[in-house]
């Protein structure tokens, strides 16, 4: 999952401010029917990333990625946590399958490690590698659930990184030849591919923030060069499955915000319009539209890196057809009239994330209306809550389960309505290596207990079971 993404001011940082702190109590009966039957074969599934639970960074020929050089960089992670050994889903990819089975999951979306396959980003694939993933893909058959994989979940390996990472060209292109060799030897058992995870979480936390690898702060002009590397980049992977695996189906993996003015004044839907192009049109447009939005194109400048880098189709790549889109939805962003972002509703545990069920309709409903009937698939959703268990052992998590129902409703309307969304991904299957905030943040259905890496499911997995047994919430 990602933490907030917000366009850059000219002090480098994003502006929030509270309206109301407070939080919403847990509903007392989150797990009351709503009525809502989803369409026959709907995908209920759930996600992980690699670096966030495999663990085992040393092991069988795995390269080091820029993750490992960050999470070992003092300061950079909350109380110095690593993802070293994570939730050691590594070892423990057996039992994990066994808790999707228990689940009723029906698709489960998960990431490749780069480095677990090309430790230094380029050459031949490492067989060690791939014969986990092959693995673990052969489990998923075996149980009845269908494979959703990623191709980079911002683990690249620190070999690239150190020629310029993502701010060199060539880095898009070892991305292609990296893509169609995982395609070459997994792609007929894989259905359903994704290529970047959330490149805005990329292009704004790794260089604006700093919240993440590669760690550089207040570098826009870095930051949007990168944005057209990763767009540059999925659009070779895209090329490479229909040279490879033909019958795959592909697409990107999106985190949208839907945007709205703080206000009713001219002023703030001007620079709503704006930060919508940043937070979502950028990266929408160009894949679906050929073409980067024209009002972020003159605000970046005639002379920024991004714009100076875009070569003679370099666009006909980045959109390349895909035959679905994965949104991802947290939370929505309202904008001040001076272009700072501001918090109008309630947040999570994740001071960042704005609860508004209803952002997850406008966000669906939007990409259909603007772009078309492309199949939808739901690939992150979900919140964390201070999860501990009881004295009997049980995860009371009411306030997630809530979260999901709601949210769950609102997508439902979306179908209603004619979004074409075919499944929805909770995250996350377990709770794990959260990124900058370390362990510190629970996001699983599964509580783990990370001196012993036992397994827990919450309430809200043994409810979540339930609607996907019947298909209704």
């Amino acid at each position: 999952m990602s933490t907030p993404t917000r366009r850059h001011h000219a002090d480098g940082e994003a502006t929030t401010s509270a309206s109301d702190g407070s939080r919403p109590g847990p509903d007392p009966r989150p797990e009351r029917s709503l009525g809502l039957r989803f369409p026959a074969g709907f995908g209920w599934g759930a996600a992980t990333s690699a670096y966030q639970i495999e663990g085992a960074v040393k092991e069988d020929g795995r390269g080091t990625s820029v993750w490992d050089t960050f999470s070992h960089t003092p300061g950079r992670t909350r109380g110095g946590d690593t993802g070293d050994v994570a939730v050691d889903h590594y070892h423990r990819y057996l039992e994990d399958l066994d808790l999707m089975k228990d689940l009723g999951l029906r698709t489960y979306r998960f990431s490749i490690s780069w480095p677990r396959i090309q430790p230094d980003g380029t050459g031949q694939p490492n067989q060690r590698g791939l014969d986990f993933y092959r693995r673990v893909i052969a489990g998923l058959h075996e149980r009845g659930i269908e494979p959703m994989a990623t191709l980079f979940h911002w683990d690249l390996p620190q070999a690239l990184q150190d020629r310029g990472g993502w701010e060199s060209r060539d880095v898009a292109h070892r991305f292609a030849d990296y893509a169609a060799a995982v395609f070459a030897e997994l792609g007929a058992d894989v259905p359903g591919w994704l290529t970047i995870n959330e490149p805005k979480t990329v292009v704004q936390n790794g260089y604006i923030y700093g919240h993440h690898a590669p760690g550089h702060r207040g570098d826009p002009d870095a930051a949007y060069l990168v944005a057209h590397h990763l767009q540059l980049a999925h659009g070779l992977a895209v090329q490479a499955l229909r040279a490879t695996a033909p019958h795959g189906r592909i697409g990107p993996a999106l985190n949208l915000h839907p945007c709205y003015p703080a206000d009713d004044s001219a002023a703030a839907r001007a620079a709503t319009r704006l930060y919508d192009g940043y937070e979502n049109r950028l990266y929408l447009d160009s894949i679906f539209r050929g073409a980067y939005p024209a009002d972020v194109l003159a605000d970046l400048g005639a002379n920024s890196r991004m714009v100076t880098a875009i070569r003679d189709g370099d666009l006909e790549t980045i959109s390349t057809p895909v035959d679905l889109l994965a949104v991802q939805y947290y939370t929505p962003i309202y904008v001040t009239a001076d272009g700072a972002a501001v918090q109008k509703r309630p947040t999570s545990n994740a001071s960042w994330q704005q609860i508004f069920p209803e952002g997850m309709y406008d966000i669906l409903t939007r990409v259909t209306r603007d772009y078309g009937r492309v199949p939808l698939t739901v690939t992150e959703n979900g919140l964390p809550t201070p999860d501990a268990p009881a004295a009997d052992g049980t995860i009371d998590d009411a306030e997630r389960v809530t979260f999901l129902r709601d949210h769950f409703a609102a997508a439902h309307r979306a179908i209603a309505d004619g979004v074409p969304l075919q499944s929805y991904h909770v995250w996350s299957l377990l709770d794990n290596f959260e990124w900058d905030e370390g362990y510190e943040q629970r996001w699983g259905l599964i509580y783990v207990d990370y001196p012993t890496q036992r397994r827990t499911l919450k309430r809200s997995a043994h409810w979540y079971r339930r609607v996907i047994a019947s298909n209704t919430i």
